[in-house]
C-alpha cells in the first residue's frame, strides 16, 4: 500500500477544533517521509485563515450529485511541508464563521463532501489503494464506495479505514432527512446498516462497511466493544471486533518542547528541568497574578470544560482542594454550568485559583512549563493529548485511568520505579481526591520520588515519527489480507 488518502473535516494547521485536526495534520507528514503518497483532503471553509487562502490553487469545477439534486464543487490545491492537501469548496456548505453549524444541514454538507471525495478521483491522477476515513464526518465514504462506485471497475481496489476520534459524535439525523440528502436507497436503512432506533446514523454506515476500524488507544478500543462505553454501537463493533484495533495519537515534538519553546520564560531539558521549572512557575504566578511561592503545589486544568472531561468529580471537592497548599490553574471555555462555579471558586479563593476560558496557545505552554501536574479526571477519554504534552514538559498526568489515558500513564506504585503519573478507577470524586491526596503527599513529603517521576515523564516518546510506523503497519495488513 503505497497511495494514501485521508479524508476528515479538519486538519492542522488549516482548520482545528481538537485532536481530529491535530492527528489529520501530523501523521500524513510523517508518512510521506517515509516513502508513501499521502495526501489529505478536506472542505475549504470560509472561516480558513486568508494567509493559506492566498496558497490555495484553484483546479477545476465539477458537478457532485447530493440526492436529488446536483452541486458544484470546486477543487483547490495546496502543498504544505511536503504533502498534497486537496481542498473542496463550495459556498452554500462550507460557508461561515466556523466549520460546523446546525446538525441537520451538516448532515447534508458532509454527504456532499464524502461524494466530492469520490468524484473527485475520477478528474485526477491519483488512485489511492486507501482512503481513510476519520470521524463521522467521512463515514458516508465507505458506504458512496461499496454500494454505488465499486461497480466501476477504477474504484473497485480502493480500500478503506474508518478512524473514531470520538464515539459519542455519530451524525444522527431523521430517517426520511438522511435518505433525502445521502441519495441512499431505503434497503440500507436497515438495523445491520444505516439506521439506529429508528433514525439514521452516518457513522454507524462507515462502521459497517470500511475495511478497516481504528480509534485512538488500544484500551478504547476495548471498551467501545462494551455497552458502557460503545454509546449504542457496542454490539456492532462487537461483530466486527477483528477489525477493530487502537494506535495511540502522537503529538509534534518539535512545538512541544521546552529546550526550544518561545513561549516559556526560562528553556530546559532533563539535565535543567527543576531548575527550568521553578523559573516557569515563578513566571506563571506574575501573569496570572497569583502570589509567587515557588514551593507551592501547582496543579493545571487544560482543557474543553465538559462533562466528559470529568469536571462533575473536582466540584465536590474543589474548595477543600484550593484550601490546602495549592495553586490551580484553568485554561480553556465549554459548558456555563463549569464556567460559573470555577468563576465562583475564583472569587472565594483569589490565592489558589486562576481561570481564563478563552484558550490561548502560549498560556497553555507556561502552564505545562510552570505547573507540577496536569489534572485529566476524565469520564471517558479516547485518547487525550494533554498528558503527553505534559510529559514533554516534565508536568505529572493526575487522571482517571480509562480510555488512551490507561494506555500512556504509568500509575504511581511507592514500591515501583516506572511510574509516570498518578492514576484512579473509580468514577468518583473521593477517588479523586485520594489520587490528589498521594500526589500532594509525595510532592511534599518525598521531593526526590517526585522528582524521579518528572523525569520518566521527560523520557516518553510520543513523537509522530513512532506513531506513524502503526500506521504503516495498519495499511500493510489489509494488503496482506487482499493477498
Amino acid at each position: 500500500m503505497k497511495k494514501i488518502l485521508y479524508a476528515a473535516a479538519e486538519c492542522a494547521p488549516f482548520i482545528k477544533t481538537g485532536g481530529l485536526g491535530t492527528v489529520v495534520g501530523a501523521v500524513p507528514g510523517e508518512l510521506c517521509r517515509q516513502g508513501l503518497d499521502v495526501r489529505v483532503i478536506l472542505p475549504a471553509y470560509e472561516c480558513i485563515d486568508r494567509k493559506w487562502k492566498d496558497q490555495m490553487v484553484k483546479i477545476m469545477d465539477y458537478p457532485v450529485r447530493i440526492g436529488w439534486r446536483v452541486q458544484t464543487a470546486t477543487l483547490y490545491e495546496l502543498d504544505y511541508h511536503g504533502v498534497r492537501h486537496y481542498l473542496v469548496g463550495n459556498s452554500f456548505y462550507f460557508s461561515g464563521d466556523r466549520p460546523y453549524a446546525d446538525p441537520w444541514l451538516d448532515i447534508e454538507k458532509f454527504s456532499f463532501f464524502a461524494r466530492a471525495v469520490l468524484e473527485m478521483l475520477s478528474y485526477q491522477d491519483y488512485l489511492p489503494d486507501v482512503i481513510h476515513c476519520h470521524d463521522w464526518h467521512t463515514g458516508l465514504l465507505p458506504v458512496y464506495l461499496r454500494t454505488e462506485y465499486d461497480r466501476d471497475p477504477f474504484y473497485k481496489k480502493i480500500r478503506t479505514v474508518m478512524t473514531i476520534h470520538n464515539l459519542k459524535f455519530q451524525g444522527v439525523t431523521d430517517m426520511d432527512h438522511m435518505k433525502d440528502v445521502t441519495g441512499l436507497p431505503d434497503q440500507l436503512f436497515t438495523y445491520d446498516k444505516l439506521e439506529f432506533h429508528g433514525r439514521g446514523n452516518v457513522l454507524k454506515g462507515g462502521l459497517v462497511f470500511a475495511d478497516k476500524i481504528t480509534t485512538v488507544s488500544s484500551t478504547y478500543a476495548a471498551e467501545i466493544l462494551q455497552p458502557e462505553y460503545g454509546e449504542g454501537l457496542s454490539d456492532l463493533l462487537q461483530y466486527r471486533k477483528d477489525d477493530v484495533s487502537g494506535i495511540v495519537n502522537g503529538i509534534d515534538t518539535g512545538i512541544y518542547n521546552p529546550a526550544s519553546d518561545p513561549a516559556i520564560r526560562t528553556r530546559y531539558d532533563i539535565s535543567n528541568f527543576r531548575k527550568g521549572k521553578k523559573e516557569n512557575k515563578r513566571a506563571l504566578q506574575e501573569k496570572t497574578g497569583l502570589p509567587e511561592d515557588s514551593s507551592v503545589f501547582t496543579i493545571a486544568i487544560i482543557s474543553r470544560l465538559t462533562e466528559q472531561k470529568g469536571f462533575d468529580l473536582l466540584i465536590p471537592i474543589l474548595a477543600g482542594l484550593l484550601s490546602e497548599k495549592v495553586q490551580l490553574y484553568v485554561l480553556g471555555g465549554g459548558e456555563a454550568r463549569y464556567e460559573g462555579v470555577f468563576s465562583a471558586a475564583r472569587a472565594a479563593y483569589p490565592d489558589s485559583l486562576y481561570t481564563q476560558f478563552d484558550y490561548e496557545d502560549s498560556m497553555a505552554k507556561l502552564m505545562y512549563a510552570g505547573c507540577d501536574a496536569v489534572l485529566m479526571p476524565s469520564l471517558f477519554e479516547p485518547c487525550g493529548l494533554n498528558q503527553l504534552m505534559a510529559f514533554r514538559y516534565g508536568t505529572v498526568p493526575v487522571v482517571r485511568l480509562t480510555g488512551g489515558l490507561v494506555d500512556t500513564v504509568k500509575a504511581y506504585q511507592e514500591k515501583k520505579s516506572t511510574s509516570t503519573g498518578f492514576g484512579f478507577t473509580e468514577y468518583s470524586a473521593k477517588a479523586l481526591s485520594a489520587c490528589l491526596q498521594e500526589a500532594m503527599d509525595l510532592y511534599y513529603g518525598k521531593r526526590r520520588a517526585w522528582d524521579a517521576i518528572a523525569r520518566r515523564c521527560m523520557q516518553e516518546d510520543y513523537s509522530w515519527d513512532k506513531q506513524a510506523q502503526e500506521y504503516l503497519r495498519l495499511y500493510e495488513s489489509i494488503r496482506d489480507r487482499l493477498l
